[in-house]
């Protein structure tokens, strides 16, 4: 799925597409899906009238986080004394086995920040063509940490540790050092994919034959941990820095994390300020992440479940661009007499939106905002367009 992502009318972030709403999420109140949404957590609000399939960004917070967050312990971050703060990033650095970890405002700056921990100024970071450190970081690594970054391929999950290996090039004076390499798991771009464990440490064997780091953009690492049964410390102890999401698929209104040793979060926390992301009574964002790991963690599989039912109601159309196995469905309308465009505002018109990633490439996200009714009108709605 190369096609760089674009709204029908504008946000090209993420796939995000804002035509014909009001706030982003279909209807004047932000509020979710067509009698459908309707949570059992006693989430605030009547649903509205669309089902929104763009991405797992656009969930909101729950009753129950709202609550945590009002009730939230504060101090001032910065010089370290939220206490909330401090027990979200202890809490996280434990699951991935590592000794440390910061909190971080957005996925791209956690990325940036660990990129320059582990790649110094001029040298080179390898990484897939359709990385989102790549794609839809706006050139950060370039602006922010002067790395030089060169990619493979396109592979999504189906990543080839031999490939990766062949591109590394030696110190010398002749040639950009080869550093560091990311992955990202799950893979955005790549469907939701989930890189397998044994590729994962074959990789690891080639950083470290090579002297390299490894870094892993683990935005959505928890659907491959709750897919393929993966310890997260396992996913922790193949990586020298994560990056790690409380917003996609966990339901936090706002977090990031950066994981890796004590000395790499105190340089980390260095640059988060360089970077204008030191933050002072941020314990209300945190204690929405820590509700979101103790609540909404096992919950992802509901997820995988949508999102399969989603793929099966489009399957026998042609358009299903690959496997799903986590909570996005990528579509490839080549060939269709719709093209993604025309799908998505004739799916507008019946109550679901989707994310426009070009000309002919779009893509369904499963999320903690859609129930079973959600995904029933979906399934109803996709195929009737979908039919020649």
């Amino acid at each position: 799925m190369a096609d760089q992502p674009t709204g029908l009318a504008g946000d090209p972030t993420d796939g995000r597409d804002t035509t014909g709403t009001t706030d982003g999420r279909g209807t004047t109140d932000g509020r979710g899906a067509p009698g459908a949404g309707r949570r059992a957590d006693g989430h605030p609000g009547d649903p509205g009238p669309v089902v929104d399939l763009r991405s797992d960004t656009v969930s909101r917070p729950t009753a129950g986080m709202r609550e945590a967050m009002a009730a939230a312990e504060v101090g001032d971050d910065v010089y370290g004394e939220d206490p909330t703060v401090n027990a979200l990033e202890a809490e996280v650095a434990a699951l991935f086995g590592h000794e440390a970890a910061l909190f971080a405002p957005t996925g791209s700056m956690a990325n940036q920040i660990a990129l320059q921990l582990v790649v110094p100024p001029g040298d080179e970071l390898l990484c897939d063509a359709d990385a989102h450190v790549v794609t839809y970081e706006v050139g950060a690594a370039a602006a922010y940490g002067a790395i030089s970054t060169r990619t493979w391929p396109a592979l999504g999950a189906d990543l080839d540790p031999g490939v990766v290996e062949a591109m590394i090039r030696p110190d010398g004076y002749f040639a950009v050092p080869t550093r560091a390499i990311a992955v990202e798991q799950t893979h955005n771009r790549g469907g939701g994919g989930v890189i397998p464990l044994a590729t994962l440490r074959e990789l690891r064997r080639v950083a470290d034959t090579a002297g390299l780091a490894l870094h892993c953009d683990g935005a959505r690492i928890w659907h491959a941990h709750v897919a393929d049964g993966v310890p997260l410390h396992e996913y922790g102890a193949l990586f020298d820095t994560l990056s790690v999401c409380l917003s996609k698929g966990l339901g936090a209104p706002v977090g990031s994390l950066v994981i890796g040793n004590a000395a790499q979060i105190t340089r980390a926390r260095f640059l988060r300020k360089r970077m204008g992301g030191g933050m002072r009574q941020v314990g209300v964002l945190a204690a929405a992440g820590r509700y979101a790991l103790a609540h909404h963690l096992g919950r992802l599989a509901d997820d995988h479940a949508r999102a399969a039912r989603l793929a099966e109601a489009v399957a026998p159309f042609g358009v299903l661009a690959g496997p799903v196995r986590t909570n996005i469905v990528p579509l490839d309308l080549t060939g269709h007499r719709l093209d993604a465009r025309a799908l998505a505002t004739a799916a507008r018109a019946e109550g679901v939106l989707l994310s426009v990633l070009g000309p002919r490439t779009a893509r369904l996200v499963t999320h903690l905002d859609l129930d079973d009714a959600a995904i029933d009108h979906a399934t109803k709605v996709l195929p009737h367009l979908l039919t020649p």
